[in-house]
């Protein structure tokens, strides 16, 4: 069996930086990676790598900026005033923080620089703007479960403006979907 859309496979992995630095590996976890393909669980150059392959294969692959993390973008770093952050922590370049958007989303952000009253932050995914090597090795391919299928109560963003279509499955709408989770 080969790896199509909708394919729940099992996949160990090695990531690696153009230097060789190596950032993550299914190794470092202690155990293989599962995703469904197509819908959205990993970048998509990394989805996109496995389509075609077979159970055992193996393979590397180059992935582009675009097709990853997306490409670096300085409008997202920002200045913020340092009394947002929470009383009695002291702020250091590289430390991580949890923001909230409008909509209610958790992010991170990074701190890149402590000055007086202002901090700067960086909520770019780390690796945005990373060209990146993976080693893949397809370990197993099944069947994905079913998804439920479940109605729209309301105009649907993620099929188009002013469409709306009653028989997409939650995986389909993602969490920035239409909202009808």
């Amino acid at each position: 069996m080969k790896v199509e859309k909708n394919k729940l496979v099992t996949i160990e992995y090695e990531g690696k930086f153009e230097d060789g630095e190596v950032f993550d590996s299914s190794e470092k976890h202690g155990k293989p990676l599962d995703f469904v393909t197509g819908i959205g669980m990993v970048v998509p150059g990394f989805d996109n790598a496995v389509i075609g392959m077979e159970k055992g294969e193996e393979k590397e692959v180059t992935i582009e900026p675009k097709d990853g993390y997306g490409e670096y973008n300085e409008e997202l770093k920002k200045d913020i005033p340092r009394d947002l952050l929470p009383k009695g922590q002291e702020p250091k370049a590289g430390m991580m923080l949890g923001m909230q958007t409008p909509d209610g989303r958790q992010i991170p952000a990074m701190i890149k620089e402590v000055t007086g009253d202002k901090i700067v932050i960086d909520v770019n995914h780390p690796l945005a703007g990373k060209k990146l090597f993976f080693k893949i090795k397809v370990v197993d391919i099944k069947d994905a479960p079913k998804q439920e299928e479940h109605k729209h109560d309301k105009e649907c963003e993620c099929h188009g403006e002013g469409k709306k279509d009653d028989n997409c499955t939650a995986d389909e709408c993602g969490d920035e979907g239409c909202g009808c989770k």
